[in-house]
């Protein structure tokens, strides 16, 4: 009798908030109102009993309920904060008029709607009529929706949404996931950053292939856990529905899936052994592999295209000059740096540069308006609160005493850092597609974080603070640079002087830790 008296409760209070929600965002788009009012409510309403149950089935109690909401509730707040705001105070660009954060957003959103209107089947969005989505699945999904919800008018947050309700669906997956294989601190920690990490928030509020990703690689991980925790074949279900939902929308992740959860396996076998000389065999060979391909940027020469290493090196050789050309084009400070470097030098400072972004200082003090100024201040704080962690992971993964736990981090962590620095090279500076493509798969990312925070409270090692202050140096020494640049404070050193004496102080932390280290155990063992 209580277990229907609950649920009745819940019940209204869902319905009664999904159409107080669907009415304000009626009112502020196009269409008849009422319309609009129903198509967002129905939508809101089926959303919310999927996340609730999502949510009841993870456990957790009120932790997963405060996840899922607080998710929900910032993602569809950035999208209409941000659909409000850009026209107003944006700049005078048609997608900040018409309130889309993103170019890929509006375009493909403006051909949903025209594919929506147009009465041709939705399986005319895989061929190359509509070419804003290569892939064709979300410009598919887009279409459904405004046909099913909002037919009447093109509605731009229906959309917004909807990406809002299926990224905090993967919130739940991505808990019971860590806490399956692991602890309940440890999932949460995970889980908490997935919710309040600034670029998930703004691209989960944006008609963007992101949420969707994101959320279907938090469902694959819970399935591939839930197989390594007691060896269910239905586990495998969830991760086959979890793929096809990747080659939909992205078919290269599903192949990037593959490869993070075949090299996850192998770590979970026993017998396996990880010895100093098969790092330093895996390390030169990853050395001498990154070192040819920068040297293949720098060829005059097309490789022989008669064979598939020919064809993958000319694309990334040609998507590599095309980054460093950007780069260069974009900056006169980089163009008057890239003149005293060659072709190696260049392809490592833009890795480093695009590991870098979106860069912190220039968030604070390049001249733009309030509304990208907030947007910019947040996407950068974000990462770099996270980017201590990933840096500390290995190190804390190296030292775990368990060796299938140390392999597992271990190769979590190469996994995400061959993903940031792959991003990099594919976008090197730029400060939107880089973030983005390395955001597809934080779900790894925030494992490997939750797992460096939960071993430094465990173990309070000297690394983590190391880290985040070589960090803090890093950002004042360039922060002074951007003052001394724009306001004319200070003195304005040339930008190769604050990258020699940035990576300076790199050196001096990172090797003065690793000597004071070794001399405190000599003593100890003494």
């Amino acid at each position: 009798m209580r277990s229907n008296s609950s649920s009745l409760r819940y019940f209204i209070i869902i319905l009664t908030v999904s159409l107080l929600v669907g009415a304000g965002l009626a009112a502020i788009q196009p269409g008849t109102w009422w319309i609009g009012w129903l198509g967002f409510s129905v939508l809101l309403a089926v959303g919310v009993v999927a996340l609730v149950a999502a949510g009841r089935w993870a456990g957790a109690g009120r932790n997963i309920a405060w996840m899922i909401g607080l998710a929900l509730a910032l993602r569809l707040a950035a999208g209409a904060g941000t659909y409000l705001a850009l026209p107003v105070n944006g700049y005078d660009a048609p997608d900040d008029k018409a309130g889309y954060v993103f170019t890929d957003a509006h375009r493909r959103d403006e051909q949903a709607w025209e594919l929506a209107q147009s009465g041709k089947p939705l399986s005319t969005a895989f061929d190359k009529t509509f070419y804003t989505d290569q892939y064709g699945g979300l410009l598919a999904i887009s279409a459904l929706t405004y046909r099913l919800f909002s037919p009447d008018s093109h509605r731009p947050l229906m959309m917004v949404l909807l990406a809002a309700l299926v990224a905090a669906l993967g919130i739940p997956f991505l808990f019971q996931a860590a806490r399956l294989l692991w602890h309940e601190r440890l999932a949460s920690a995970a889980a908490w950053l997935s919710v309040l990490y600034p670029e998930s928030v703004l691209t989960g509020g944006a008609q963007m292939r992101e949420p969707f990703l994101l959320t279907f690689i938090a469902i694959a991980l819970w399935g591939f856990a839930s197989w390594l925790h007691d060896a269910s074949r239905r586990a495998w279900i969830w991760i086959g529905v979890a793929l096809v939902g990747m080659l939909l929308v992205s078919p290269g992740i599903g192949l990037g899936m593959l490869v993070l959860l075949g090299g996850w396996a192998w770590s979970r076998r026993e017998h396996r052994r990880l010895s100093w000389r098969a790092l330093a065999a895996a390390g030169g060979v990853l050395l001498l592999g990154t070192l040819f391909l920068a040297w293949s940027v720098s060829r005059q020469n097309d490789f022989s295209g008669s064979s598939p290493l020919g064809v993958l090196l000319n694309w990334f050789r040609e998507s590599a000059k095309w980054v460093v050309y950007e780069l260069e084009r974009g900056s006169g400070q980089i163009q008057r740096l890239f003149r005293h470097m060659n072709p190696l030098a260049q392809f490592f400072f833009v890795i480093g540069y695009g590991v870098a972004q979106p860069v912190l200082p220039p968030a604070f003090f390049e001249p733009t308006t309030l509304t990208w100024r907030i947007i910019a201040v947040l996407r950068a704080v974000g990462w770099y609160v996270l980017l201590p962690l990933l840096l500390f992971s290995p190190i804390e993964a190296w030292r775990t005493k368990d060796s299938a736990e140390r392999r597992t981090w271990l190769w979590l962590s190469i996994f995400s850092w061959s993903w940031i620095v792959i991003c990099a090279v594919r976008a090197g500076g730029d400060q939107w597609d880089n973030p983005r493509y390395r955001l597809i798969f934080f779900a790894v990312e925030a494992l490997v974080a939750a797992f460096a925070w939960s071993s430094w409270r465990e173990h309070h090692s000297a690394w983590l603070p190391r880290l985040v202050g070589l960090e803090l140096l890093c950002v004042l020494l360039f922060g002074q640079w951007y003052v001394a640049r724009y306001y004319l404070v200070g003195i304005h050193l040339p930008i190769a002087v604050v990258l020699a004496v940035s990576l300076g102080l790199a050196a001096v932390i990172i090797f003065g830790g690793w000597l004071w280290d070794s001399l405190r155990a000599r003593r100890h063992q003494a």
